[in-house]
């Protein structure tokens, strides 16, 4: 946009970026990539209303890390499994005849029986996991790690379970990393089948973290993981000779 002298809003370029997705590339993926690379912000995670495209900053407790583990694995069934999992949830949509999202996970043992096994378990991992971001957000606002790490845990599950969208590779990860001393939380993230976990590490475990998922993913993969520490940072942004970073 700049480039072009064009003055094209965040949440337009986000919304183009995804159509690109969706249409070009044929992966019906959300908004969320897209926006937080946007509307980023250093210090914060952003939460998005995916319906209304509202946001707003979370404060990401101090003391944490971020530490993604790349498996490097990718199984094949990742895209067309994605674009299942996409009309599986829509097609119990049409069934309980109400979005996933305005479902309470109070309202939730009510209605599950309206669906066949396959969908249950799909609307089931929505409606729950709406309601554990939500209450990560709570957590955040509070630095309440502990709370933090057992929604990550939760939310890992749910991805395993009912959304079945993990591997053993991913599994292992995730099942390592939370024995590990100094680790907060970790979850599988990304499209699934393989890709990376995220990991909250408090400050001053990186270096063992990294020591420990190395050593024991070799051992039982013959595979070296890439781990990348990282850092909440601003958006997307014109760059130029005086820019920082």
């Amino acid at each position: 946009a700049s480039m072009a002298g064009a003055n094209v809003p965040r949440k337009e370029l986000a919304l183009a970026c995804q159509r690109a997705e969706n249409d070009f590339v044929g992966m019906k993926c959300g908004i969320m990539d897209q926006f937080v690379s946007a509307f980023g912000e250093a210090g914060h995670a952003i939460l998005i209303d995916c319906r209304s495209l509202e946001h707003r900053s979370v404060p990401v407790p101090q003391g944490l890390q971020l530490l993604v583990v790349n498996s490097m694995v990718k199984h094949e069934l990742a895209s067309s499994e994605y674009n299942t999992r996409r009309r599986e949830c829509e097609q119990a949509v049409k069934i309980l005849g109400k979005p996933l999202r305005d479902i309470p996970a109070a309202e939730w043992p009510s209605l599950e029986d309206m669906l066949p096994d396959t969908l249950r378990r799909r609307a089931r991992h929505v409606v729950t996991e709406n309601a554990r971001v939500l209450a990560f957000v709570e957590a955040c606002r509070q630095n309440d790690q502990a709370s933090m790490g057992r929604l990550m845990a939760a939310s890992h599950g749910s991805l395993r379970d009912d959304y079945q969208v993990s591997c053993p590779e991913i599994d292992f990860l995730v099942e390592t990393a939370a024995r590990l001393e100094g680790v907060a939380g970790a979850r599988i993230t990304g499209g699934g089948f393989g890709g990376c976990t995220v990991n909250l590490v408090k400050n001053g475990y990186a270096e063992n973290f990294q020591r420990s998922i190395t050593a024991g993913y070799e051992s039982q993969f013959g595979l070296r993981p890439e781990i990348y520490v990282c850092q909440t940072a601003d958006g997307a942004r014109e760059l130029n000779e005086a820019s920082p970073g």
